[in-house]
């Protein structure tokens, strides 16, 4: 969003009725990322039935607001406001319609890269962006405030060794004696998810 990622992130969140589920999610996230300005990109996610359900990214600043996504990020309906209700009378730009598909974008770049022999190398940016998501759910998993070096540089493994998984292999997390997963316990387990 700002051209660099946050540097630390702090989060809450519940498991509040999981029903027959056996995973190690929680119900609810809210996660504050912090990047080195000042600057905060909020989060909130919940993973409930019967809940008002969104997939979309919004950005307010000083003088306005803007839609960056909705939709799940197809159609995006990217558009901007003057001031922070985002209504028809403060519309003030917006991407014009029908707009193209990003995930069909993201393979024409690749599939022209290659034909026309250009650099296209998108791992770094990729892993990054998976590891600020894993600060944020260690973040509230372990109720402290997780920083993008502390995560780059933690020993815990998410999927233990999955380097060595075979199709024979057991699964790298094992259920306990009553079938149940093992669960996060933020300000208890501190410094691992689970």
């Amino acid at each position: 969003m700002k051209g660099s990622w946050p540097i630390q992130a702090h989060a809450l969140g519940g498991r509040h009725y999981r029903g027959d589920a056996i995973d190690q999610n929680l119900d609810t996230y809210a996660v504050e990322y912090t990047f080195e300005d000042g600057t905060k990109l909020l989060f909130n996610g919940r993973t409930q039935n019967g809940c008002h359900s969104e997939f979309a990214s919004y950005a307010h600043g000083t003088k306005g607001s803007a839609v960056v996504s909705t939709a799940s990020h197809s159609p995006g309906k990217v558009r901007t406001f003057k001031g922070h209700n985002l209504n028809r009378a403060n519309l003030a730009w917006a991407f014009p319609q029908p707009e193209p598909n990003p995930y069909d974008m993201e393979w024409e770049d690749l599939v022209e890269a290659i034909r026309n022999y250009h650099p296209y190398n998108e791992p770094k940016r990729g892993a990054e962006a998976s590891l600020v998501t894993s600060m944020g759910r260690m973040a509230g998993h372990t109720g402290q405030i997780i920083t993008f070096d502390q995560i780059l540089n933690s020993d815990h493994e998410f999927a233990p060794e999955v380097d060595k998984l075979t199709l024979a292999s057991a699964a790298p997390l094992q259920a306990d004696a009553t079938g149940k997963y093992p669960v996060p316990e933020p300000g208890v387990k501190k410094q691992r998810e689970y």
